[in-house]
C-alpha cells in the first residue's frame, strides 16, 4: 500500500474545485478596491443624496412658479357667473346656468394640462429620476396650484358681492367672484403629473444593468476543461481512468 500523494490535510492545488473563484475585477464585488459589503462609499452616497435633493428643490419651486400661468388662464378661460341686484337682495341673472361648475372644471383640465406638461418637461431635462424627484414634482404641483386658485381669485371680480351691487346699480348684471367650490381640484396637477412621469419612466427610462458573472476557473469558453470537474475518487486517487473503445 502506497501514501496518498495529498496529504488529508492540504488540499490539492490541481483540484479546480478547491481553488476560490475569482469573481470580478477592479471595482466589481470581490475584486480589488471593492467594499466587502458591495456598496457604494459613504462619502459617495451623501454626494448622490444631496445632488437628488438639490434637484427636487430645484424642480419644487420652478413647477411652483409654474402655478403663475395656470391662475392667469383659469382666469381667462373660466366661464363668470352673472348677477344682479333689485337694491334689495343679489340673485342668479340665469338660475339654470352652469357657469359656477364650469369655473371648477375649467381649473381641472388646466391643472391635469399643466401637470403633464411639467412631467415630461422634468423627465426630458432629468432622465434619470429618483423617489426625491417624484416628490418634488408632486409638492410643486400642489403649491403651484394653490397659488393659481388665490392668484386667480384675486384678480377676478370684487369679492364683495354687496358693495359691487351697489356700485353697479339696481338692475345692472355684473359678475361673481370666481371661486374654486371643489377643493379637491387642487391634487389634479400633482396626481397628473405623478401618472404621467411614471409612464415615461416606465416606456422610456433607463434600466438597470444586467449583472455580470464571472467565469468558474474550471470552466473554459468552450465547455469544461477535461479532468476539472471531476473530484477526487473516495480512495483519494483523483480523476478516474477513461475506458478504452471497443475495437
Amino acid at each position: 500500500m502506497t501514501a496518498p500523494l495529498t496529504p488529508p490535510h492540504q488540499p490539492s492545488s490541481n483540484d479546480p474545485w478547491q481553488t476560490p473563484p475569482k469573481w470580478g475585477g477592479p471595482g466589481r464585488p470581490g475584486g480589488p478596491g471593492a467594499s466587502h459589503s458591495g456598496a457604494l462609499p459613504a462619502s459617495q452616497e451623501e454626494r448622490n443624496l444631496r445632488s437628488d435633493l438639490l434637484r427636487a428643490a430645484v424642480v419644487t419651486v420652478l413647477v411652483t412658479v409654474a402655478g403663475i400661468g395656470l391662475g392667469l388662464l383659469w382666469l381667462w378661460l373660466a366661464p363668470r357667473v352673472p348677477l344682479i341686484s333689485d337694491s334689495t337682495a343679489v340673485f342668479l341673472s340665469d338660475s339654470e346656468g352652469e357657469e359656477a361648475i364650469g369655473a371648477d372644471g375649467t381649473f381641472v383640465l388646466l391643472a391635469l394640462a399643466f401637470g403633464a406638461l411639467s412631467a415630461a418637461l422634468v423627465f426630458l431635462f432629468q432622465r434619470r429620476g429618483g423617489i426625491a424627484l417624484v416628490v418634488g414634482l408632486a409638492l410643486g404641483g400642489l403649491l403651484g396650484s394653490l397659488l393659481a386658485w388665490r392668484l386667480g381669485v384675486w384678480l377676478g371680480p370684487d369679492q364683495d358681492v354687496v358693495a359691487h351691487a351697489r356700485a353697479v346699480g339696481k338692475g345692472v348684471v355684473f359678475d361673481a367672484p370666481l371661486q374654486l367650490r371643489a377643493k379637491g381640484a387642487l391634487l389634479a396637477w400633482p396626481l397628473g403629473a405623478m401618472a404621467v412621469h411614471l409612464g415615461l419612466t416606465a416606456l422610456f427610462g433607463p434600466r438597470d444593468p444586467e449583472p455580470e458573472w464571472g467565469v468558474f476557473p474550471g470552466w473554459a469558453a468552450g465547455g469544461p476543461v477535461p479532468g476539472a470537474g471531476a473530484g477526487p475518487s473516495p480512495a483519494g486517487g483523483g480523476v478516474p481512468p477513461v475506458p478504452p473503445a471497443e475495437s
